[in-house]
């Protein structure tokens, strides 16, 4: 065999060959070694008193009410962030489909927010929710209605980092909805004009349809991240008051230096639970979903 024929053997593997160099080092691996932690219970100061305790950490996981309050607390976001930046987005991006130059003004006024920092996000929030001085309880008097304690209450916490987190995303899925409506043909809608279809039943029987690969993109990626949130939490509430604000990953971190162990075994559960409901979508939602 020619040294040719020898290259186009191996070429396909030469070129993905740096790609899986990277995805074994900063994905498999990492994963891989996380998933060994969490069988031990790790000194920090000397591997050498490490011990392999089994399935002990994931038995302790499964036995404490902090984990089932931090998964709740999860659960909770993410369906709030998930639910409300998908409708608000979908409406602005419906608003915003005509191409105009006031339109193209908007959307980039809304992109702003996706690429400040979220410790500045957070951080700008924090004054206008606070109770006595801050702009929201300014403007809820103005109009009538009662202040809130927003942060600093057990029941209005959570509200407010979801509120704080569908604002900095709203932009960003905003613009990928606008430009899947403006990728449908406008023949499919003069068709549809034709049959004096009405704008509800256009928007159902056509426009959602002909953009659910986008919507069903934008539902996968919003649910991951919110199952990882970090940042808002740690920056706006440090998971209280009394709790009420802690997440999984933040509960990870709780124990990042006195149970090295337990943590790594937290992060396998949420590692698993986020693959299971990745899994359940694609089963459940996948065959509505049209591709043109």
């Amino acid at each position: 065999m020619d040294r040719s024929r020898i290259w186009e053997a191996i070429r396909p593997y030469a070129l993905v060959l740096p790609a899986m160099i990277g995805v074994i080092l900063f994905v498999v691996y990492p994963v891989g070694y996380l998933i060994k932690l969490s069988f031990y219970k790790y000194n920090l100061m000397n591997k050498d008193k490490s011990q392999f305790i089994g399935t002990d950490n994931y038995t302790q996981i499964f036995s404490r009410g902090d984990f089932y309050t931090a998964l709740t607390n999860t659960v909770v976001y993410t369906v709030g962030v998930v639910v409300l930046t998908l409708l608000i987005s979908l409406v602005i991006a419906v608003w915003l489909n005509k191409k105009t130059r006031f339109n193209a003004l908007v959307q980039a006024s809304l992109f702003t927010p996706h690429i400040i920092s979220i410790v500045s996000i957070a951080m700008v929030w924090m004054l206008l929710m606070e109770p006595n001085h801050g702009l929201l309880n300014f403007v809820l008097k103005a109009v009538g209605l009662p202040p809130s304690k927003w942060l600093q209450s057990s029941n209005s916490s959570m509200i407010s980092v979801i509120i704080v987190s569908v604002w900095h995303n709203i932009g960003y899925y905003t613009l990928i909805i606008v430009a899947a409506l403006q990728g449908i043909p406008a023949s499919i809608y003069e068709a549809a004009a034709l049959d004096n279809a009405s704008k509800f039943k256009v928007f159902y029987k056509i426009t959602l349809p002909l953009i659910s690969p986008q919507l069903f993109f934008i539902l996968i990626i919003m649910t991951i991240g919110s199952f990882k949130v970090f940042d808002t939490v740690n920056i706006m509430t440090g998971g209280g008051p009394n709790g009420s604000t802690a997440t999984i990953v933040y509960y990870i971190y709780a124990f990042r230096t006195n149970s090295i162990g337990y943590a790594s075994a937290t992060g396998v559960v949420l590692m698993a639970i986020i693959a299971v409901l990745t899994f359940v979508y694609f089963r459940l939602l996948s065959r509505k979903v049209h591709y043109q």
